[in-house]
């Protein structure tokens, strides 16, 4: 839909200092400031895009919101601005985060709604992405600060790191080091639950090798790899990562008619270079066996062989 303002529009800020957090140390994200004249104008435009993604575009609200501040984020690849829209009755705030829109991560996005346990809402404009704030405790926060709890049971992080590596491999979402997914903890009657989700997608079927869809192979996340060899036995494992295909097959069958759809508008787009298309598939049909790999043009089609190989045909024999 039509959005008021671009990405680009938010690039021309005046100035910019670093943003800290509550211990003083510094977030590698700069809150920018805009020329007077202009600031009142981009302040409506972002409140009337958060009223798009929460309230369908009613805007009665809109007269008792502000913008706090705008963050620029200068680490790493996707440069997202982060908006910090507060109520002014009670002070209740959220936060949305304006991107480049590109192939991979749109597709990631749909996929996180289709596959996995959680919705998701975005907006789109042209090259504009405007995405919702996802809840959590970022993962290299939650090693820092939470993972050593006692009423913390290291077997149920330990269990939710390998459904979540499941997870990420199946639909080939790539980068999930522990700064990009998020804890969501939730206490239950009897014990804390934890839920894993990705807050990055821009690395959806883009990369040619195969353990970059793997998180347990990324040095962030080393201390989760240990917590399930020290916790869990093959069998426990391999109970999980069936569990979590079971799910994935439940929600392929349930959004067929939609992923046929979303595979012919990613056909038309693409998402990978060549080398990396042809590496992935001759990695993935070294380690599956599966020739049909080998046949692909495209990450669209490696996507659809590689959802059919580790969920659908393994649960058939299951």
């Amino acid at each position: 839909m039509q959005i008021p303002i671009s990405y680009e529009s938010l690039r021309h800020f005046q100035s910019a200092i670093p943003c800290y957090n509550s211990k003083g140390e510094d977030t590698l994200w700069e809150t920018v400031f805009y020329h007077p004249s202009l600031t009142p104008e981009i302040h409506q435009s972002l409140i009337r895009i958060y009223s798009l993604i929460k309230a369908a575009g009613a805007n009665q609200a809109e007269d008792h919101l502000h913008v706090e501040r705008i963050d620029f984020c200068v680490f790493g690849n996707s440069q997202p601005f982060r908006v910090k829209v507060v109520n002014n009755y009670n002070d209740v705030y959220s936060y949305l985060y304006i991107k480049v829109a590109d192939a991979s991560r749109i597709l990631g996005l749909e996929l996180e709604h289709l596959l996995s346990p959680y919705s998701i809402n975005y907006l789109v404009d042209n090259n504009t992405l405007i995405e919702e704030h996802i809840a959590g405790v970022p993962g290299d926060m939650f090693i820092n600060d939470f993972l050593g709890r006692a009423d913390f049971n290291p077997i149920r992080i330990a269990k939710e790191f390998v459904k979540f590596n499941e997870r990420c491999f199946a639909r080939l979402l790539g980068d999930m080091r522990s700064y990009n997914f998020v804890f969501d903890i939730t206490p239950d009657f009897d014990d804390v639950q934890f839920c894993i989700r990705a807050i990055d997608f821009d690395q959806q079927s883009y990369e040619g090798r195969k353990n970059f869809y793997l998180p347990q192979f990324f040095k962030e996340n080393r201390v989760f790899v240990e917590l399930v060899r020290k916790h869990l036995n093959p069998e426990v494992i391999e109970q999980y990562q069936q569990e979590e295909r079971a799910q994935l097959f439940k929600r392929i069958k349930a959004q067929r008619h939609r992923l046929r759809d979303l595979k012919l508008s990613v056909d038309k787009d693409e998402l990978a270079p060549v080398e990396k298309t042809q590496q992935l598939a001759r990695e993935l049909y070294a380690y599956f066996g599966n020739e049909q790999y080998m046949e692909c043009e495209s990450m669209a089609d490696i996507l659809r062989i590689h959802l059919r190989e580790l969920v659908v045909n393994h649960l058939k024999k299951a």
